[in-house]
């Protein structure tokens, strides 16, 4: 027989309070036993395992975009892009959350910077991802041999265990956003990773100005015959901005003619959806722009699951929890779960927000909730 000498990390104390027993040394007894057996009781936990309302262990937070691109700038005249680190990718850390590279619990959100003629290497990955350009031209991605451009406002989606990798044919160098369900797969031990080729064909190195996935999906209410299977994420990779724009200008056009259509007074919305199911792009992660008219307010909303939030044009103020912050084009910023949001446009123009967040895992789970303050 032997005796695991191995501290236990169990460590519990009496305490007087409701709903607890009187603190005795048989209650202590009883815990050192617990201790030495790595057991916890529920009636020590039950405040932090089932509070009455979610309680987010994320925290509201803003990132300045013009302090991210200048670090990204140093970044690049210092770092490689190439195998090891596969990615000039630099991940947002919620202040709350320990100094992992998480944006929320479940969410990652981080700038990547490429320099002319660099190139990211092939990898896939089981995360799903996506990339949002809030500026910049050059840049094209590869996935599974499908060249495709992104240029300012265009949305890329891309399902996990697909391979891709990035190329800059520009004379500038290029940042935007990525953003994947990385924390997520994390504490699921759900994650695989491989590596590709290590140089793509001279046939993947030139984007076409439509790519294979826009010519046989981009089609608005089109779908081929020849596929009509239901796919668990987008084949469509890049959503342009402007369908974007068009949607989100004629939503507010046809308030003035007092037709229905926006989310609410003064704010337009739209979601990005796959083409073969009309549900999100991603089975973990729901992507949305919004558009408040100059001088507008958002109604007040707080649902179940975090958002992380890019301001794409304008600028305005925006609430999240007891946190108020003036905000322009680029600022990201976080909204744990169920902390009441809000935001209002300048008076000297619209503003436009890019959002994306874990929803469908809720809705999944069937644990999804929604409350708005008219």
């Amino acid at each position: 027989m032997t005796t695991d000498l191995t501290p236990s990390p169990v460590r519990l104390h009496a305490i007087a309070g409701k709903g607890q027993p009187d603190p005795t040394p048989e209650l202590e007894q009883l815990y050192r036993g617990f201790e030495q057996e790595l057991l916890v009781p529920l009636w020590t936990q039950i405040g932090d395992l089932m509070p009455r309302q979610p309680q987010s262990k994320a925290v509201p937070h803003l990132w300045r975009w013009d302090r991210l691109k200048a670090l990204a700038a140093q970044a690049g005249a210092i770092v490689p892009v190439g195998r090891g680190g596969e990615r000039r990718a630099i991940a947002l850390a919620n202040p709350a959350l320990g100094g992992r590279p998480f944006a929320t619990p479940t969410l990652w959100a981080a700038i990547q910077y490429l320099m002319p003629g660099e190139d990211a290497p092939e990898h896939r990955h089981t995360q799903h991802a996506f990339r949002f350009v809030v500026e910049g031209e050059g840049v094209w991605t590869v996935v599974n041999g499908d060249a495709v451009r992104m240029s300012r406002g265009d949305f890329l989606p891309q399902a996990g265990w697909n391979w891709h990798a990035h190329h800059n044919a520009a004379t500038e160098p290029m940042a935007w956003i990525d953003g994947l369900d990385i924390p997520f797969s994390y504490y699921t031990e759900s994650q695989f990773f491989e590596v590709g080729r290590e140089k793509l064909p001279p046939a993947e190195r030139t984007a076409a100005e439509r790519s294979y996935s826009e010519r046989l999906w981009g089609h608005p209410g089109l779908r081929p015959v020849s596929m009509v299977q239901a796919q668990p994420a987008t084949p469509l990779l890049a959503y342009r901005w402007v369908d974007t724009d068009r949607a989100l200008a004629d939503q507010l056009a046809l308030e003035d003619e007092g037709q229905a259509g926006t989310l609410s007074p003064v704010h337009a919305a739209v979601r990005f959806t796959n083409p073969t199911t009309g549900a999100d792009v991603l089975p973990t992660m729901r992507t949305e722009m919004h558009r408040v008219r100059a001088g507008g307010a958002t109604r007040v909303q707080r649902e179940v699951g975090s958002s992380v939030f890019q301001v794409f044009d304008g600028s305005g103020t925006v609430t999240v929890g007891e946190r108020t912050w003036q905000v322009a084009r680029g600022d990201l910023f976080v909204v744990p779960s169920w902390q009441p949001f809000s935001a209002q446009a300048s008076a000297a123009g619209a503003l436009d927000l890019f959002r994306f967040s874990d929803a469908p895992i809720f809705e999944a789970l069937h644990s999804h909730r929604v409350q708005v303050t008219v």
